[in-house]
């Protein structure tokens, strides 16, 4: 979550996809080998208006709003990560992709894990941003937070530039309740995907904040189940996972995605030549 400058960009292509009973938004930007960037939960595709125009100079940058956010209307359905997966993967199908990478913030770096884990065959490379692999990553105060996310949250935040960002462009703005209820019943709901996260073949990059919603040293771990940080990276490479971590200096959750940190550690993971 955060409270995301708007700043303007301006995408080559907008559309909606019919992606299993969404009509699903989406804007590219640039063009190249394609990334579909996914935004944190109550964003949009302009939380990542900072940096967008940095990683679409060499790659066709997909920026999408998830179910119920966004232009994206909800539909009759719970708010779950494994479900926007899918969303996902159906989308990089639609749009015509045998593979695209994957980038997502927060709960969009939680809907481009489960997209990995679940349809790894669509994925190039994946970058997961500030989201533990377990909801017990999170710091204590953090899970205390989400698990008193509700309908109620909609009268706090009405005048924040989240919920101006949301009305703005929302098809029914005033189903914004309903928006908090589901989004509070999907951060309640517990997790731990180790074991699939070990099972990942994929190269991953895993950035957090040093300031982060989750202590380092949990993002450590991330980049251990994957292959990472198991031994000495040797003069000439060879002891280098293929999987990369990324711990930005004096960055927190909620500036994240605005930071220009972001885009320089993500852009060269991106652009490195793939193992035959």
């Amino acid at each position: 979550m955060t409270q995301e400058s708007h700043m303007t960009t301006i995408p080559t292509q907008t559309g909606y996809a019919p992606i299993n009973g969404l009509s699903m938004y989406y804007e590219i930007q640039g063009s190249g080998q394609p990334l579909v960037l996914l935004h944190g939960g109550f964003g949009l595709t302009g939380m990542f208006s900072a940096i967008l125009p940095l990683l679409a100079e060499n790659r066709q940058v997909i920026a999408v709003d998830l179910q119920a956010h966004g232009r994206t209307a909800d539909i009759d359905r719970p708010l779950r990560l494994e479900l926007m997966g899918d969303d996902i993967a159906a989308l990089i199908t639609h749009l015509g992709f045998k593979q695209a990478d994957v980038m997502g913030y927060s709960m969009g770096g939680g809907t481009a894990l489960r997209t990995a884990i679940q349809h790894p065959e669509l994925i190039r490379k994946l970058v997961v941003v500030s989201m533990p692999f377990k909801r017990n990553g999170w710091y204590p105060e953090m899970v205390t937070s989400m698990a008193q996310m509700g309908a109620t949250f909609a009268d706090f935040i009405k005048d924040t530039p989240m919920y101006q960002n949301y009305v703005s462009v929302a098809p029914h703005p005033q189903q914004f309740p309903v928006l908090c209820e589901k989004m509070g019943a999907m951060l309640r709901q517990d997790y731990d995907w180790s074991a699939e996260v070990a099972a990942l073949k994929m190269p991953t990059l895993i950035v957090c904040g040093d300031a982060d919603g989750m202590p380092p040293a949990h993002a450590a771990q991330f980049f251990e189940l994957l292959g990472g940080g198991q031994r000495d990276g040797s003069w000439d490479g060879s002891g280098m996972s293929t999987s990369q971590l990324a711990i930005l200096p004096g960055i927190t959750h909620y500036n994240i995605v605005d930071t220009p940190a972001l885009a320089a550690a993500v852009t060269p993971f991106l652009d490195a030549p793939t193992a035959a």
